[in-house]
């Protein structure tokens, strides 16, 4: 095995039911505040807010709110949520929430230290140095962004999700606490669990990291596939098997909760260091352009591309299958594989996914455009384990639909 790779986390993550109330001291002893937490109103509506708010001013935490936070935030948002930071004096920001939240806090803390637009810092190490600390609290159990080197931002202009990845915007700390999740919706738990499947999947069959092919001057977070991203991603996988369909159906289950928040955590450590692939390619402009949500759209794209990557990843599929709960036990190959398939359509059609791409607002005559614009989100394409043209991309979305 001819491999090189390096493996990245969250400065410190603290894990378990109840842990927030731990993130007053640790707030303290990282000495991160002023601190601006980094949320929207209905988390604020919930009593989510609270519990955050109290352990911080509990421990004398100088804290102020942020919280006009929204789904797949746009670049104005985080000039916004950059001005607040300022008028509080914080040295800190801590996202609570989703992905979107998290991700507005990461971004904010880039333009907190370096100035500029999120333009500026579209793709790959683009980030010149350290970023003002993160700190990240999760609600949903799914995009790993609390332990990822990435975030993702609306740029409307363009119609198309931008990635930022950098090592400086792994956040500083992480509490994952599933009692934050309790109250979660019903869809937004759908959604946000089968992006960790995304995540898990991608990194379990990504391109081996003695085949990941980097263009000469250029360098990478994502590195392809190593033992220790499979070791999560199997994890994961067999996690959301065994407790999304319940968590989706039985929101109040701790249980359920507890198991999704691990498998999103364990997925995000993988990806954030394999890499993700052709699923999120081809989800980014159609996010843009339909405005679902990133793991709606996700979920809706992952059989199709699945299928796309089977020819030379037959095994790695089959392994999926047998993680989330099917019997291939005297199957062929290729049919054990198979049952990877199916066994996501069955969790995706129990959590209630949209059946196509049509039903989150996709026309055929946007295709040829959307299969565009995938094709040039390049540092993802190479994760893929197999290379597609134009013609696939299309193809893909047409059976998407």
């Amino acid at each position: 095995m001819r491999t090189t790779w390096t493996f990245g986390s969250a400065g410190q993550l603290l894990f378990g039911p109840y842990a927030v109330q731990q993130l007053g001291d640790l707030t303290q002893r990282l000495a991160l505040h002023p601190l601006l937490v980094v949320t929207d109103r209905k988390l604020a509506q919930a009593g989510v807010l609270d519990q955050v708010l109290r352990p911080l001013k509990a421990a004398g935490v100088a804290v102020e709110v942020f919280d006009a936070g929204a789904p797949e935030p746009a670049f104005p948002l985080a000039q916004e949520t950059v001005e607040s930071a300022r008028a509080a004096n914080a040295v800190a920001l801590l996202g609570l929430g989703g992905g979107s939240n998290m991700d507005l806090a990461k971004m904010a803390s880039v333009l907190l230290a370096h100035g500029g637009s999120p333009s500026d810092y579209a793709g790959e190490n683009r980030v010149p140095g350290p970023v003002a600390p993160v700190i990240c609290v999760p609600t949903t159990a799914g995009t790993g962004s609390e332990i990822s080197a990435s975030c993702v931002m609306t740029d409307d202009a363009s119609q198309l999700k931008i990635g930022v990845l950098s090592h400086f915007m792994r956040p500083r700390l992480a509490i994952v606490d599933p009692c934050l999740a309790l109250t979660c919706p019903r869809k937004v738990t759908a959604d946000s669990g089968i992006d960790a499947l995304v995540h898990a999947i991608e990194a379990f069959t990504a391109v081996d990291n003695d085949r990941f092919l980097l263009p000469p001057g250029e360098s990478t977070i994502y590195q392809g596939r190593n033992p220790l991203g499979d070791l999560f991603a199997e994890k994961a996988i067999s996690l959301i098997g065994q407790h999304l369909v319940r968590a989706v159906r039985q929101g109040d289950d701790l249980d359920a909760r507890a198991g999704m928040a691990l498998a999103a955590t364990l997925a995000g450590l993988a990806f954030s260091n394999v890499g993700v692939a052709l699923t999120h390619a081809l989800e980014y402009p159609i996010g843009g352009a339909v405005h679902c949500s990133h793991g709606e759209g996700n979920g809706v794209l992952l059989p199709h591309v699945m299928r796309f990557n089977l020819p030379g990843r037959e095994a790695e599929f089959a392994r999926v299958a047998e993680l989330l709960g099917r019997s291939t036990a005297g199957l062929p190959l290729a049919a054990a594989a198979e049952q990877a398939i199916d066994a996501v359509q069955q969790i995706s059609r129990d959590i209630g996914l949209p059946s196509g791409l049509s039903r989150l607002g996709v026309q055929p005559d946007q295709i040829d455009l959307l299969a565009e614009k995938a094709l040039s989100i390049k540092r993802i394409l190479r994760v893929n384990p197999r290379q597609p043209t134009l013609a696939d991309l299309r193809q893909i979305l047409r059976q998407a639909l």
